[in-house]
Order: C-alpha cells, then sequence, then structure tokens
C-alpha cells in the first residue's frame, strides 16, 4: 500500500484540471486528517442509543475553528444531525456531501483490541466505524477545511450532512431531515459511502462506486397447526409446515433482472477477470448460456449471484418449548433484498404461490428503506468520478455498483437525486479475512485515508470549482 500511495501522489497534481489551481500540502492533510479520524473513532456512537451529538459538536467546532459555520438538528436529544454548508456563486445546484456518525454495536470479546481506542498496527487503524462510517465522516470534515483554506471558487454550494441513526434507526437522521429540514440539503448531486476501491498486491484493480442498492422488505411466515402430544404425530404439524415453506422458498430462484448498473458492472468486471469467470459474466447476457452461468454465480460468486435477481434468505426460525409437545405455532423471518424497480406486492404474491400453503401466513415487516431509481452512469456527476479515478488509478477500472445492503442513499434517490457511493482502497486478501464493516476487528489500511480524502477533494472540484 505504500508503493501504491507514492505513485498516486506522484501523479497530482492532476494536469489541465481546474483543480490544478488549488495546490495542496498532502502531507499536511494527511497527518490532520489522521488526528480528526482517530479521535470521532474514540466517541462511541453505538447505535442504540446513537450519543452522534458528540460527533456533531465536535465537526461544528473543528470547522468553526476555519470560519465555516454549522447547524445542529435533532429529532430527540443527543442525536443531532450535523448541516455545513460553504456558498458558492448559485449558478448551479448544489452538490451534498453525506456521511453518518453512528456505528453498529461490538462483541467486546471477539476482538484483540478495544474497539473505540483507534488502536494503530501492522499498517492498519482498527476500531468500529473505521469502515462504516467515519472514514467519510472525516473525508467530508477535510473537504470542506481545505475548500475553505484554499478559498476555492465554486459554481455550487457544497453541503456536508453528517447524520445520525443510519444503524437500523433512519428515523432520527436522514428521514428526519427529508422530512423537516429537506431545504438544508437539497442538491443536484450526492456523495456518500458504499464504494470500495480494491486493490490486489498494492495495485488498484477497480473502483467500485454505489449507483443503486436493493431495498429490504422483511417478511415473517407464519404457521399455525394443532397443539398436541409429541408421541402421535399430525399431518398439521406447525414446525414441518415452516420447515416446508423455508425449503420452497430457499430453493425457489426468481427471475434474473439486469438493470443499466448491473449490466455495465459485469461487462466491465469481464474485461479485468479471469478468462473463465469473464465468459461467465458475459454469458448472462447470451440466452444459450445464461442459466448456466447464473448456475455457476450461484455456486461460485454467491456475492454476484445475490445482484441478478430478489433474493430470500431464511435468517430467523423460531417454535416449540418441549420437545415432547406439537407447538401451534412456529415462525420464521426472512430477509428479502429487493430490486431497485421490484414492486413488492407482486413479490409477496409469488412468495405466497411458492409456498402453496394456507396454514403458513405472510406476515410483513414495514418497508423503512424507499426503492430509488438508479443514479444515471451518463451524467455529468459519474464522467467526473470516472475521470478522477482513471486519473489517480490509470490501469483500474471504475464499475457501477448496485449494493446488496442498504443505505441513507436510498431516501435520498427517493427524493429524485442521485447518488454515488464511494470508499477506502481495500486489498482482496483483507477483504477476505474478516475486519470488515460490522465485523470483529473492523479495521482501515492507515494509508488509505488520505486516497479517500483526495478522491473527494477531485471530485467535487471538478463538479463544483468555477472555472
Amino acid at each position: 500500500m505504500a508503493r501504491l500511495l507514492v505513485l498516486l501522489l506522484a501523479g497530482l497534481p492532476f494536469a489541465a484540471l481546474s483543480q490544478d489551481r488549488y495546490p495542496v500540502d498532502w502531507d499536511r492533510v494527511e497527518e490532520e486528517a489522521l488526528g480528526h479520524f482517530t479521535a470521532l473513532l474514540r466517541i462511541d456512537t453505538t447505535n442504540p442509543p446513537g450519543n452522534e451529538t458528540e460527533v456533531a459538536n465536535y465537526l461544528r467546532d473543528a470547522l468553526a475553528a476555519e470560519g465555516i459555520d454549522g447547524r445542529l438538528y435533532a429529532m430527540e436529544p443527543g442525536r443531532d444531525n450535523f448541516v455545513a454548508r460553504l456558498p458558492g456563486n448559485g449558478s448551479k445546484q448544489p452538490v451534498l456531501v453525506m456521511a453518518h456518525t453512528d456505528v453498529v454495536g461490538v462483541q467486546r470479546e471477539n476482538w484483540s483490541v478495544e474497539p473505540f481506542d483507534a488502536v494503530r498496527r501492522d499498517g492498519y487503524i482498527y476500531g468500529r466505524g473505521t469502515l462504516d462510517d467515519k472514514d467519510n465522516v472525516t473525508a467530508g470534515l477535510m473537504l470542506l477545511t481545505m475548500l475553505k483554506r484554499a478559498n476555492v471558487a465554486l459554481d455550487r454550494d457544497i453541503i456536508y450532512l453528517a447524520e445520525a441513526g443510519e444503524e437500523g434507526t433512519p428515523e432520527f437522521g436522514i428521514d428526519y431531515m427529508i422530512d423537516e429540514h429537506w431545504d438544508e440539503i437539497e442538491a443536484e448531486y450526492c456523495l456518500a459511502e458504499g464504494g470500495t476501491t480494491v486493490a490486489r498486491d498494492g495495485d488498484v484493480r477497480y473502483v467500485s462506486i454505489a449507483t443503486t442498492e436493493k431495498f429490504p422488505m422483511r417478511v415473517e411466515l407464519l404457521a399455525r397447526g394443532t397443539a398436541g402430544h409429541g408421541s402421535v404425530p399430525r399431518v398439521d404439524n406447525a414446525l414441518a409446515a415452516l420447515a416446508t415453506a423455508v425449503a420452497k422458498l430457499s430453493d425457489w430462484q426468481p427471475p434474473m433482472r439486469l438493470n443499466d448498473t448491473t449490466r455495465t458492472y459485469f461487462e466491465r468486471l469481464a474485461s479485468i477477470s479471469p478468462e473463465e469467470n469473464a465468459a461467465h459474466y458475459l454469458g448472462l447476457f447470451d440466452p444459450d448460456r445464461s442459466a448456466a452461468s447464473q448456475r455457476w454465480l450461484a455456486e461460485h460468486e454467491p456475492q454476484h449471484n445475490a445482484l441478478l435477481r430478489t433474493g430470500v434468505s431464511p435468517t430467523i426460525l423460531s417454535g416449540g418449548f418441549r420437545r415432547n409437545v406439537i407447538p401451534s405455532d412456529a415462525t420464521a423471518m426472512l430477509d428479502v433484498r429487493a430490486l431497485p424497480d421490484q414492486d413488492p406486492e407482486a413479490f409477496y404474491a409469488d412468495m405466497a404461490a411458492v409456498i402453496n400453503d394456507p396454514n403458513v401466513e405472510l406476515v410483513r415487516r414495514p418497508i423503512y428503506r424507499p426503492p430509488g431509481t438508479p443514479s444515471p452512469i451518463d451524467n455529468e456527476m459519474f464522467e467526473v468520478i470516472e475521470a478522477v479515478n482513471q486519473r489517480m488509478f490509470p490501469q483500474a477500472v471504475t464499475l457501477p455498483t448496485m449494493l446488496t445492503g442498504a443505505t441513507d442513499m436510498a431516501q435520498v434517490r427517493a427524493q429524485g437525486i442521485p447518488c454515488y457511493g464511494f470508499g477506502p482502497i481495500r486489498d482482496e486478501q483483507d477483504m477476505a479475512s474478516g475486519g470488515g464493516a460490522h465485523g470483529d476487528d473492523e479495521r482501515i489500511l492507515e494509508d488509505s485515508l488520505l486516497p479517500l480524502v483526495q478522491f473527494l477533494w477531485y471530485a467535487v472540484l471538478g463538479i463544483a470549482a468555477s472555472p
């Protein structure tokens, strides 16, 4: 990674771009960014309860020291969102830079370090939130700081939103800001979490930019039957009915449906992949080979298989209380991740038809993240992103990506705002060995924080700086 960073810095600043007018002392930026990053990691914002106000106050004070005013907005005490804005000349609409300040919980016994101590070890920084999402919180803080210090002339306002509640309670964060303070964050484009810059042996292979995501449709199966003594088998055993229903849904493959993002993703991924893998990626588009390619992905690359269709995963089974008692009911929780254009009602009906058992009821859970139109990959923002990636990582390709997980970009996209998710450099081997977002020993390569800041800096200058 050190070799990668040296090559990266040697290529900057970029020739013939507006960014050349604003030279940056990157050594100073890196030192300052690492200071903010470690300070933010040491603030425990585990959700629940959140405690995001402490981070919001930190950001407000840090930017106030640079002469940038920010405001706090909270639906409940202790769960503040933070907004700061650098004004442009108004000739173009704003850009929103968004990151969330809360983190998921930890199982301390499974960590090799204290999760909120920001431990630096063997080229990594360990801590809850290193990848999700205090790296982006730091990048946004540094962006506004650098724009202000350089007195960058802007055609667009730059809005920085550090939001609460992304980890399962968006009503405190992005929902609240959209419902109550939309005028403070409305923009033409949004940049946020969700992407990854993927390296192998120190060389970046591709840059994943999230342009859309699946949305969660949680469903509970409720099977009913007649209770009785375990010594008398029954044809209406609730546990048996539930097991059969779960097995049917697990075996079911809804039809493949690609969109502009996933189609481009597989086409570009094929160009940098081994021959066998590339053949299966391209085979998805060939009617004669598609079924075989889909089976291969299901067996060998489940993450890619999940991009092809709305998926159903059983996650919790519950039923019974004694080994010699047949229960009257049993339940299963299903995690349904739907394609952006999925019709929920139609999919519920399809699930019921697959189960085909009147004793098993589908109980729908609220859909708390809305479906949204995939963000375009042929507009000015994506062109800027591709240009920045090409100059930072000349041998890499940019892959527009559909996330199988969920982010607060969903709510922003639902307002008609194209959103693009970016992320830090991660090594393929490291990604396969754990330490990722939400995992034990969550960690980030120490050298990857600066390129993250650089990407955001050059992308924002490319889309917003005055000619």
